[in-house]
């Protein structure tokens, strides 16, 4: 615990540093030092998607002045200024970042893949083909939420319910009916469901289920479980074996006991979230930014921010991705011995 609070005061601190140094003006030599801006697109600001990466910026931001940044490969790129900024989901970052209006993103691998085959909701406008990927970071588990008394033990019984799935475009939604799919619950059987706020809507008893994909804790979920109207339904069994065998983008997964007050062990499967990139952007500038990524010097400061940081690592970094590395990126594997 004293470990978590120190790592949570050096990066807050380093926060501060780099705020100063944004607003400072240039150096007593009158020559400035070139400062270049790159986003991460995240999703809601809420999200743990948000405080993650706030927290690579943070602590991979090369800004003038700031000490630690003199440790060779701590920071990015000298210069290199990150920053998280909001979005409305893995749609709307992937298009962003294959359009050039973001830098990077932080996205689910089933959506990247979906993007760069034009499947799913981008068969519209067709494949994303200036998408790149920097790193595999974490897996995000499903979480199926079920309302106490709609007699659901299985996701079989799913069918003639009342479910939130979520918009087309929307991260869960593929997701969602992949899972459906694979345990024999047609899409036409299911009662779906608009809902901004599913934890209150099942609390209310106009929803009997709903699925959340999100590293956990999800403050969705805590909040859908708190007043004890709702249950984590486990996703397992044979069905899933064959999920995972026609979608190689989730992966197996399991939420420990006491993730969420009171709530057992559950079994699930898992999206992995991908840091991806747009494909112009320097070969220099990305591998800068993938080496500080996998500084073992910031890995504390990144699991402090959220648990599942705790899964950022070189050993899952570059498994079965579903669009090309980006050169600079692959670059850093290469000395690493991981390509």
């Amino acid at each position: 615990m004293h470990q978590r609070l120190a790592a949570l005061f050096a990066l807050a601190a380093f926060g501060v540093l780099i705020l100063v140094n944004l607003n400072s003006r240039a150096p007593a030599s009158g020559s400035p030092e070139a400062r270049v801006s790159f986003q991460i697109a995240t999703g809601a600001s809420g999200g743990s998607f948000f405080t993650i990466g706030q927290a690579i910026a943070g602590l991979i931001s090369h800004p003038p002045g700031v000490g630690r940044c003199e440790i060779s490969t701590v920071c990015g790129p000298s210069g290199v200024i990150l920053s998280a900024r909001t979005s409305q989901g893995s749609f709307d970052s992937l298009t962003a970042v294959n359009n050039g209006l973001v830098d990077s993103a932080l996205v689910q691998a089933d959506m990247t893949e979906a993007a760069v085959k034009g499947d799913g909701p981008f068969r519209r406008a067709g494949p994303l083909r200036n998408v790149r990927v920097i790193a595999a970071l974490f897996p995000a588990p499903v979480q199926l939420l079920v309302r106490e008394g709609a007699r659901i033990d299985r996701i079989g019984d799913l069918a003639g319910k009342r479910v939130a799935l979520g918009a087309v475009s929307s991260d869960t939604y593929g997701t969602a009916r992949a899972i459906l799919a694979a345990f024999g619950v047609r899409y036409g059987s299911l009662r779906r469901v608009t809902s901004s706020d599913p934890a209150a809507d099942l609390a209310a008893g106009k929803l009997d289920a709903f699925f959340v994909i999100a590293p956990a804790p999800s403050p969705l979920v805590t909040a859908a479980l708190a007043g004890g109207k709702a249950r984590l339904l486990a996703i397992d069994g044979e069905a899933t074996r064959r999920l995972l065998i026609g979608n190689h983008q989730l992966v197996a997964a399991t939420i420990p006991a006491g993730t969420y007050p009171g709530v057992p062990e559950t079994v699930t499967v898992a999206d992995r979230i991908l840091w991806v990139v747009r494909a112009r952007a320097p070969d220099a500038q990305i591998y800068g930014l993938t080496r500080a990524l996998f500084n073992p010097a910031n890995h504390a400061a990144l699991v402090a921010s959220h648990p599942a940081a705790s899964a950022i690592a070189l050993a899952t970094a570059i498994q079965a991705l579903p669009a090309a590395l980006h050169p600079g990126a692959a670059r850093y594997y290469r000395e690493v011995g991981k390509l």
